[in-house]
């Protein structure tokens, strides 16, 4: 057995994709795979990494707990069920390299890039696109780059309707739990019948979640605050009493 082979039940399944803080096993089922979230944790496009242990388990259940809260409500969504406390059963998706970001609130490189204040609440939330290319430090698309780089854009509408529709969602939810959804990223992608799907993780790992004003997510760990692990279990434990 190679070295990026898993062996489970008499069943050999292969990794197929290492990324910074997950990775995807096929499973002999070509429309299924197997997402195991790592304890890994990375800024700046895995330029600052660490480890901090258990985190895969307390990121895995708490996208586990919205999947299933927006599924209730028939937003398609790669999630299945559990394979392990740390390992999630997916669909298998062609993910679309664009990284879909809603704010609502202005934090991270908006305020870096603008001169819009730290902390202002938007009129209306704002979505926008980035290339998924670490090597390309993830740039900021428009409209035109993405219609010249091949992509339909039909397909991006149905994306950001599915975004915003996400927004409301987490934000009632986070709201109930004195949380504040200040942005998130998302990642969407095809099935084999071409219908799109939103996929990858719901976790801290990939928003931006404030307290009273105080940062609940991985900001603590880019910034060096240091209490990151706690908060990410706060917010479990939150969610785990709806």
């Amino acid at each position: 057995m190679g070295r990026n082979a898993i062996q489970t039940n008499d069943l050999i399944m292969t990794t197929i994709l290492t990324g910074k803080v997950k990775t995807v096993i096929s499973t002999s089922d070509p429309n299924e795979v197997l997402i195991q979230y790592e304890d890994r944790v990375t800024a700046g496009n895995g330029r600052k990494e660490s480890r901090q242990e258990g985190k895969g388990t307390v990121c895995c259940e708490i996208s586990r707990i919205l999947f299933e809260k927006i599924t209730e409500v028939g937003i398609p969504n790669h999630y299945i069920g559990m394979h392990e406390e740390n390992v999630m059963r997916c669909k298998t998706l062609d993910i679309i390299p664009i990284e879909v970001v809603v704010r609502n609130l202005a934090a991270g490189s908006i305020v870096r890039q603008t001169t819009i204040d730290e902390g202002t609440e938007f009129k209306w939330p704002l979505v926008e696109y980035y290339l998924k290319d670490d090597a390309k430090d993830d740039p900021l698309l428009t409209q035109d780059r993405i219609i010249q780089m091949g992509y339909n854009m039909e397909a991006v509408g149905e994306m950001e309707i599915m975004a915003r529709e996400v927004n409301l969602i987490l934000q009632k939810i986070f709201d109930s739990i004195g949380l504040t959804l200040v942005d998130f990223k998302l990642e969407f992608g095809y099935d084999l019948g071409h219908s799109i799907f939103l996929a990858d993780e719901l976790s801290p790992d990939g928003m931006r979640l404030w307290k009273d004003g105080q940062s609940f997510d991985k900001d603590l760990f880019r910034k060096e605050q240091g209490g990151m692990m706690e908060a990410y279990k706060y917010i479990l434990t939150q969610l785990q009493s709806l």
